[in-house]
């Protein structure tokens, strides 16, 4: 590789002293529980490895992970370009550094035309989508990117081709894309101004010519963000600052409301046995046409307690390959799900294409439960809705069926049932303090449930209430809403 020029001994000790600096609030946002991201973007040579080696040299290794980000697997591939991404986001207190990342994706698709213009606008609106939820998380997301002259990058890879030890890292691909070198700055322009263009999180851009100055550059920037963050942190004993701007919450015109729905409908034994089999069989079909075709599915199941959920679900999984679905019942997150950001619990259990997740209760915990209960802050709920429309839109965007039930019942009937589950032991498992807790918050858990709708009734994620006082005809209800969606994506 073309060698850098000589630093000087005041250029070496001041990354050596920043060095030193970042070693401190790194042991600071541990700390406090502050995540970092970390991004190193550029063309090949410019130098990515050797600027995120001199960044970690001072820090302690066990607390950051480096992912050098390559093609998608095969796993990754069926699903979400975002959800490889998710998983690998950083957990409090600690630094995630990718070399390369979704930024990649985007800039492979608009070179090589892989996405129309519409699609490249919708991916980056995701990026932006994402990058936000991390921000308003509480994660710190730098970006650097090296920027390189096409002259400079033909004489590193035309030296890393002269030694046998490098030659290895200069293949067709990358020849290729030099010779691309004039798209390739056009698709970078792009993506600096539409990563930018909503909620920005700057990119930082450095030159590739020096890596020795880059290295102080971004070390310089480095401490000048955490050190503001840390400082926020000491001075209010938070690590997730609220946004200087919340998210306005959306507001559907459209969306149904709890006291809309007719309970009275029920479903005679007969009808219903006499329909059920059929039903469950036209499931079993498109199932597998699903695999066939590789469109996934998410269904999730809201609803009050005794409202039917899990019986519901049995009916509707009664006849599908167990190999091709999977329940996913979501109770109060775990240690290592609160060191995430909310979200990424249910990034991490979406379904690979073809196959069908079904939520047992969701992302809804956080303006429903937590919202009610207060274990959120309100500004935290409030946006909450904008991240939960986006992510929905994303698993849309991706080709997902997605379907949405809240069950349905009334005071009384839930009674009756808590009742009936007392008086029998082989379901009095299911009934529990917490239930009857619930029961005495109906109100506030009401109005929390009509203002979920009015905030998420989308037109890619629109809710189906269920009425559920009888559950033989709310079964049927549920299987004839899956079967409708199924279908309408068949006939796209």
């Amino acid at each position: 590789m073309k060698s850098t020029p000589k630093p000087s001994k005041a250029l070496l000790k001041q990354i050596e002293e920043q060095g030193q600096e970042l070693a401190y609030l790194q042991r600071k946002c541990k700390e406090h529980g502050i995540p970092i991201l970390i991004i190193v973007e550029g063309l090949s040579a410019a130098g990515k490895g050797t600027l995120i080696n001199r960044i970690i040299q001072p820090l302690d290794p066990r607390g950051f992970k480096v992912s050098c980000i390559a093609s998608p697997s095969r796993d990754e591939q069926l699903r979400p370009f975002l959800w490889r991404f998710w998983r690998r986001t950083p957990s409090t207190g600690r630094i995630a550094i990718f070399d390369r990342s979704w930024y990649r994706n985007l800039l492979d698709a608009d070179i090589d035309n892989r996405l129309s213009e519409a699609g490249l606008a919708r991916a980056y609106e995701d990026v932006r989508a994402f990058e936000r939820q991390l921000r308003d998380g509480g994660t710190i997301i730098l970006k650097f990117f090296l920027e390189i002259t096409r002259q400079e990058q033909t004489a590193r890879l035309t030296a890393l081709q002269a030694n046998p030890a490098t030659a290895w890292r200069v293949d067709d691909a990358v020849l290729q894309r030099l010779g691309r070198y004039k798209e390739y700055d056009h698709a970078v322009t792009r993506m600096y101004r539409e990563s930018d263009a909503d909620a920005p999180i700057p990119w930082v851009k450095l030159k590739a010519k020096n890596n020795y100055i880059a290295t102080a550059t971004a070390q310089k920037v480095m401490i000048e963000v955490l050190g503001k963050r840390v400082r926020l942190a000491k001075g209010r004993g938070i690590s997730i600052p609220k946004p200087d701007r919340p998210s306005a919450m959306p507001r559907f015109a459209h969306a149904p409301k709890l006291n809309q729905v007719d309970l009275s409908q029920t479903l005679s034994k007969r009808d219903y046995l006499r329909v059920i089999e059929e039903k469950q069989a036209r499931i079993h079909d498109l199932h597998n046409e699903m695999y066939r075709r590789r469109i996934p599915m998410v269904i999730v199941y809201e609803g009050w307690d005794a409202a039917g959920k899990g019986g519901n679900i049995r009916r509707l999984t009664a006849r599908m390959d167990p190999r091709g679905y999977e329940v996913i019942p979501v109770a109060a997150p775990n240690d290592i799900e609160k060191s995430h950001h909310y979200l990424w619990r249910f990034w991490s259990e979406f379904p690979k294409a073809g196959h069908v997740a079904i939520y047992d209760r969701s992302w809804y915990g956080r303006v429903l439960v937590e919202r009610v209960e207060g274990f959120c802050k309100e500004w935290e709920w409030k946006q909450a809705y904008r991240e939960i429309n986006e992510m929905e839109e994303n698993f849309v965007n991706a080709g997902t069926i997605l379907v949405k039930f809240w069950l349905h019942i009334d005071p009384k009937e839930q009674l009756q049932r808590f009742k009936a589950r007392e008086l029998n032991p082989s379901k009095r498992w299911k009934l529990g303090e917490e239930d009857w807790r619930n029961r005495e918050k109906w109100e506030p858990y009401e109005k929390a449930t009509n203002d979920m709708f009015l905030r998420t009734h989308t037109h890619h994620g629109p809710w189906t209430i269920i009425e559920a006082n009888c559950k033989r005809f709310a079964r049927i209800r549920a299987l004839d809403t899956v079967i409708e969606a199924i279908e309408k994506r068949f006939s796209e």
